[in-house]
């Protein structure tokens, strides 16, 4: 026996214990959960459910498959959209309370890391969309996630104070690109959706705005109640109110949504008028009123887009109207329109900018 048989045994490299197994899958899908969070999962599901009601709304020819492809899709270009927007937004997010603690300000993801994700995501979206239903709602998918991040994150965000109210087209679009999807056009109904959260943009988050102002203001991003002051804004919020209220009932009068719809849509716009109205009478002395208002647009949207969901889709189970040679695609909304609801339902705040 010579020196190395003896000292081997005792060189042997120890036995990596389970613990340490444990502590690399923990930080595998703490790192999953990290870019998960890139893609503004909240924000997401607005897009999606603002998406399914424009192709449920459609009554077009799309097969369920090509249907569930074409959701997770305009979900993956979302997702692209809000990894892209925190990527370029890193510096202002690092100093702004509300988004300290997001990836990139926080050193869980690098910008680049960021970048390549959102790219590379937003590219398969749009293949994937174009693939699975037609180049029309692919071209306008891609023009949402560029116009969200070249148009409003990397210009007009950070020297306008109208970058919401331009910036919001991008929101706005999900569900012209849900009915691109179905039909492979773009018509006066979408259209219609469109204005509806194109107008509910600039209160919704100027309301939110109005107690972040110290937040907005020390990083540099020129908010309405930054440059222009509380009331100004308050008196915009109750202008973009009423032409909300306005718009919200072109489904109605263009007759593509039941009465049902109209009424429910005058309440809530009634409602939100009235919030908008406390808003502007008390804005000097009640920061209550605004965040009152902030709260009640999320469910103002979710309820408009539900009712007129639920009155394009109840029929799910017989027949839908083809555009094209009358097959049937009823069982795209059985399939899609419950668990679009239920998403919806899940989320309660779509304050991410």
């Amino acid at each position: 026996m010579n020196v190395k048989t003896i000292v081997d045994p005792f060189c042997e490299k120890p036995a990596v214990p389970a613990s340490s197994h444990f502590a690399d899958r923990f930080a595998e899908r703490w790192r999953v959960s990290d870019f998960f969070e890139l893609t503004k999962p909240r924000v997401m599901v607005l897009a999606v459910f603002t998406a399914v009601v424009g192709l449920i709304s459609a009554r077009g020819e799309l097969d369920p498959a090509r249907a569930v492809i074409a959701v997770l899709s305009i979900a993956a270009g979302a997702g692209a959209a809000g990894a892209l927007n925190m990527w370029y937004d890193a510096d202002i997010d690092a100093v702004m309370a509300r988004t300290s603690l997001r990836p990139i300000p926080r050193g869980s993801v690098s910008r680049i890391e960021a970048l390549v994700f959102g790219a590379v995501l937003g590219a398969l979206a749009v293949v994937a969309l174009a693939l699975a239903t037609n180049l029309t709602a692919a071209a306008l998918l891609a023009c949402t996630i560029l116009f969200y991040v070249v148009v409003y994150t990397a210009w007009l965000k950070r020297v306008t104070r109208q970058n919401i109210v331009i910036g919001g087209a991008a929101g706005a679009l999900p569900p012209v690109v849900g009915w691109a999807a179905a039909t492979g056009e773009i018509g006066p109904e979408p259209l219609t959706l469109f204005l509806i959260i194109f107008l509910w943009t600039p209160p919704h988050f100027w309301a939110l705005a109005l107690n972040r102002s110290n937040d907005y203001a020390r990083a540099g991003v020129p908010m309405l109640p930054v440059v222009a002051g509380r009331r100004a804004t308050a008196r915009q919020i109750l202008i973009y109110s009423g032409l909300l209220a306005l718009a919200s009932e072109l489904p109605w009068v263009l007759g593509f949504a039941s009465t049902v719809y109209g009424t429910i849509a005058a309440i809530c716009g009634a409602l939100f008028l009235l919030l908008a109205h406390q808003l502007n009478r008390s804005i000097g002395t009640d920061r209550r009123a605004a965040h009152r208002l902030f709260v009640f647009s999320i469910s103002y949207l979710f309820v408009l887009f539900a009712a007129l969901l639920i009155d394009q889709g109840g029929g799910a189970f017989s027949p839908m109207r083809s555009s094209h040679n009358g097959r049937t695609g009823g069982s795209v909304r059985a399939e899609l329109l419950p668990g679009t609801v239920r998403s919806a339902c899940c989320s309660v705040n779509f304050s991410e900018v």
